[in-house]
């Protein structure tokens, strides 16, 4: 099969695509449909961003204890560094989990505009994501409260 015959089969697919995707009323009827999925994808950039900013700064206070000689630091020392490397570990949980979710909900949101256009039912693997997308969220948000406890409680107290 020539690539003439390719465009030529591929023309009454293009002009169907073409002629479903026309109507404004359609569209802004799924532009709506989208927003929820929008807002919640701009709601876990927001919580992603103060993860983040916490991480960063978890970070940088790992890298300047560990500048210090590992000899000359205190028992106090290795008990802020151990705290630190279990706050890394929660904040990086939490990234992973909400990154995650926010990989999801951008597929509900695909999702929900080719639903639109074309005869396959999918509603159910698009409710069955936006579920998946939550369980996510509640994850890493249960895993960034985790870091959040730990730095209330300091680094001087066991749990």
């Amino acid at each position: 099969m020539s690539a003439l015959d390719l465009l030529a089969s591929a023309q009454p697919f293009a002009f169907d695509i073409l002629e479903r995707t026309a109507s404004t009323p359609r569209v802004q009827a799924v532009v709506q449909q989208s927003l929820a999925p929008a807002f919640l994808l701009g709601a876990i950039g927001a919580i992603m961003n103060v993860i983040m900013s916490r991480m960063i700064w978890i970070a940088g206070r790992i890298e300047r204890i560990e500048e210090t000689d590992a000899e000359a630091r205190a028992p106090r020392t290795a008990r802020e560094l151990a705290w630190l490397e279990r706050r890394r570990r929660a904040a990086q949980r939490a990234i992973s989990f909400a990154t995650a979710a926010a990989v999801n909900i951008s597929l509900v949101i695909g999702l929900v505009f080719i639903s639109a256009y074309i005869t396959a039912q999918i509603g159910s693997l698009i409710a069955f994501l936006w579920v998946l997308t939550m369980v996510l969220l509640v994850t890493g948000l249960v895993h960034f409260l985790h870091e959040t406890r730990l730095a209330a409680r300091g680094y001087g107290r066991d749990e």
